[in-house]
């Protein structure tokens, strides 16, 4: 496999309006971004990605942007991101923005335009076609729920928007559209970011021309993933942008992609694949259900296991996935990984030690190296989160009572990331001296960076433990370049694998179960490289595994 400069990083997502408030107005921005540098710093980051900082109405929190050229004054000006770039280039910090180019806001001047001549030169950067029968163009449903098209005024013509109604998809399939995005992504390129995560590409391609599906709900509509899976030529795009833009640069690139076919990974993340890596979403939509999130199916930690090791043996020898336990769009892995009832410092520390050591780039969700968990909000009125909404309407609508819808939600909503970070067990965790936008967890007082950073056996502590062994001189190149093997697997609720570089052989295993378990070595260990207990029981060929204990050693 061919070194790149970013094999051997750590990654760091800002949900930006969550992160750290300096003047005050209940929203974090980026001068809060540029307070904590030295923070990331000294935990061992190296890449930090920013979610959407452009300006935005925020129908779905940035992610509908109005201009791609500028900064939205909730965050800050250009000055303070220009500032940001230089203070983390001093710190040897790369900078990643979101590029969000499935669709944009339906308040960008091209869709405004559009809107007066939707026949006419912007009408063709979206998707805008005749409804049918008094009905819409075709019977798919959005991400976010209702259809996906949405009638422009009284005319017989629609939009198509696959995420929220103000969001309108843009038309790929203009040239003009495409040449508009690459030079966008050049332009911040050349202001010195070091390349993007990139939003919901796959949905960039639809199967065309539009037609209906099987209705899958008692609404009518089907599943927009399913014209996801028949269109074709998507490849084609990514390739042209990736050759327009980031191969320009040497820009690392990391893919929002859940539809890829198995058998054409190299496409994406091989030597001449169109991104540097994807995430491995296997866990998260593992156990999801088409109903919607109150039929999901709880994520077991055999689950887990075979979902972790599926994508490692798929990727093995093609590239680098990004591994992730958490981001803006899920719960807290803690909470979802971790089985109901057994959640402690030790099994956040064993499962932060599972993922991590995985080949791939390992990114840390804010507030996850100090161990956040789900928030319970009481009611429904609480949340902001357009999905969740969505879902306890479903949920209501499908026979649940409103407990029962709520309890659904509040296990998979995006506010549980959403939610301020805690950095200490002052006012609203430390994260503003205004109203936060989004209320505070309360379990800030026990759970914050603050009392976490004076404790050497502190979650917190852990990951710094655990970066830098990933990052150290002696075992870096078996971490990163090393064979991946699964190991124990015929041992129930155990995760364990070997990382085998050339003169190396470290094995990696945790016990899922608050039970002890007894483990015999396939060979006696030499050294314990890193532990989430003061002592390991057993001998140097028999481990007895205490409840969520977790433990690397060299053989």
């Amino acid at each position: 496999m061919k070194k790149q400069w970013w094999h051997d990083k750590v990654a760091y997502q800002i949900y930006p309006k969550s992160f750290y408030d300096t003047n005050g107005d209940g929203i974090g921005d980026l001068r809060g971004v540029i307070s904590k540098l030295d923070y990331l710093k000294e935990l061992g980051i190296d890449i930090i990605w920013l979610s959407p900082i452009y300006p935005s109405p925020f129908a779905d929190q940035g992610y509908d942007i109005s201009d791609y050229y500028n900064i939205d004054p909730r965050f800050g000006t250009m000055h303070d991101l220009e500032e940001l770039i230089t203070e983390a280039k001093k710190r040897e910090l790369s900078i990643l923005l979101d590029l969000v180019v499935n669709h944009c806001s339906d308040e960008h001047e091209w869709f405004l335009k559009a809107l007066k001549d939707p026949t006419g030169e912007y009408g063709r950067y979206f998707y805008i076609r005749e409804g049918k029968d008094g009905k819409e163009p075709s019977n798919i449903r959005s991400y976010f729920g209702g259809s996906a098209w949405e009638r422009i005024g009284d005319t017989n013509l629609y939009y198509l928007h696959l995420f929220h109604k103000k969001q309108p998809d843009l038309n790929w399939e203009n040239p003009v559209v495409r040449k508009e995005i690459y030079d966008m992504i050049n332009w911040w390129l050349e202001k010195g970011i070091a390349g993007f995560r990139i939003d919901a590409i796959m949905n960039i391609k639809k199967a065309l021309p539009f037609h209906d599906y099987q209705a899958d709900r008692e609404d009518g509509l089907a599943d927009c993933r399913l014209m996801l899976k028949e269109n074709d030529g998507v490849m084609e795009f990514l390739k042209e942008m990736r050759d327009a833009t980031f191969s320009r640069y040497q820009a690392f690139t990391v893919g929002e992609v859940f539809n890829e076919k198995k058998d054409n990974l190299s496409d994406f993340i091989g030597e001449d694949g169109c991104f540097s890596s994807i995430f491995d979403f296997s866990q998260t939509v593992f156990g999801a259900s088409e109903k919607g999130w109150y039929d999901n199916q709880p994520v077991t930690p055999d689950d887990y296991r075979q979902c972790c090791f599926d994508s490692q043996k798929r990727a093995g020898g093609i590239g680098f996935l990004s591994n992730i336990i958490e981001n803006h769009d899920e719960p807290r892995g803690v909470s979802r990984y971790i089985p109901e009832g057994e959640c402690s410092d030790e099994a956040k520390k064993m499962l932060a030690t599972l993922y991590f050591l995985l080949q791939g780039i390992p990114f840390i969700y804010q507030g996850q190296e100090i161990g956040m968990e789900n928030v319970s909000f009481d009611s429904i009125d609480r949340y902001d989160d357009v999905s969740t909404l969505e879902e306890y309407r479903v949920a209501r609508l499908n026979g649940l009572t409103n407990e029962q819808a709520l309890e659904a939600v509040r296990r998979y909503s995006r506010d549980n990331a959403r939610v301020p970070f805690q950095w200490d067990n002052s006012e609203n965790a430390g994260f503003t001296k205004g109203t936060p936008w989004l209320p505070v967890s309360p379990d800030y007082p026990g759970v914050n960076l603050k009392c976490q950073s004076e404790d050497p056996a502190s979650v917190f502590s852990y990951y710094k433990k655990l970066i830098a062994l990933r990052k150290s001189g002696e075992y870096k190149d078996t971490f990163i370049y090393g064979q991946f093997i699964p190991a124990y697997t015929d041992k129930k609720r155990v995760m364990a694998y070997y990382r085998i570089g050339e003169d190396q052989r470290i094995l990696v295993i945790g016990n899922f179960k608050t039970e002890e378990q007894e483990i015999i070595l396939e060979q006696p260990y030499r050294k314990v490289l890193l532990h989430n207990y003061e002592t390991v029981n057993g001998n140097k060929t028999t481990l007895l595994l205490k409840g969520y204990e977790v433990v690397v050693l060299e053989l």
